[in-house]
């Protein structure tokens, strides 16, 4: 079943007299369960298409449908609902609040929704390899910790997909690995990931793996075995 379905999907800018068209006629479409990766140059267009994913902008023209709803045309609290009870999101930037432990940074967004879970958080940093270290501050945290916080804030609310936007960037490379390593146990317990990355080998962890180029899909490459990669489709 598919999770997310994009088809014709548009969206165009107006800056001054100029149309910056960041999306053009993207088409494609992401399984319940997959791991899905997004690769690109600077202004290819990765970070508009994620803002649409994640309801936190709408397509200017063609279809996109979140978990089975159309998004185009959506009231803005209709927005809100569904980025809030089907979406989690991960960022380059932690965007930890400082003056609460990790997890409380977690229960942030039950906060929110207004629902209680102190055992979902318990449960939250045991899946993200944090257990015992819930009453840290994030100053005492290693960057890895800190995105593993971020992670287990976006895992909270049990969505439905998991967005994440260059969540390595600010990471060395063993720790950037480790991420991803989490982000494909996270996958093999079911959960659908979309990842917007410039590591072409962390790219390359992901089940599938869509090119972005001028707004618009270039190449879709999937993996054949675990070891091994093949171009199935250029758009």
């Amino acid at each position: 079943m598919s999770i997310i379905e994009a088809k014709s999907l548009c969206k165009i800018y107006r800056r001054g007299r100029e149309d910056i068209h960041a999306l053009r006629n993207v088409d494609f479409q992401i399984e319940k369960g997959e791991f899905v990766s997004i690769i690109g140059p600077s202004g290819s267009g990765k970070t508009a298409l994620l803002n649409m994913l994640g309801c936190l902008d709408t397509p200017s023209s063609g279809s996109l449908r979140l978990n089975g709803r159309e998004v185009n045309g959506l009231a803005e609290k209709d927005l809100v609902k569904l980025r809030r009870e089907s979406i989690g999101f991960v960022f380059q930037q932690f965007y930890l609040m400082p003056t609460l432990t990790a997890g409380e940074n977690i229960q942030l967004p039950l906060i929110f929704s207004r629902k209680r879970g102190a055992k979902r958080i318990d449960e939250v940093l045991q899946m993200v390899g944090l257990a015992g270290r819930g009453e840290h501050l994030p100053g005492q945290l290693s960057g890895g910790e800190m995105q593993r916080v971020a992670i287990g804030r976006a895992l909270i609310n049990d969505p439905a997909i998991i967005l994440a936007d260059e969540p390595t960037g600010n990471l060395d490379s063993a720790t950037s690995e480790m991420i991803f390593g989490l982000f494909s146990e996270l996958n093999r317990q079911g959960m659908t990931l979309v990842v917007v990355t410039h590591n072409l080998d962390l790219a390359k962890r992901a089940e599938r793996m869509y090119t972005l180029r001028d707004g618009q899909i270039v190449s879709c490459e999937e993996r054949a075995c675990a070891e091994g990669w093949e171009v199935s489709r250029v758009v």
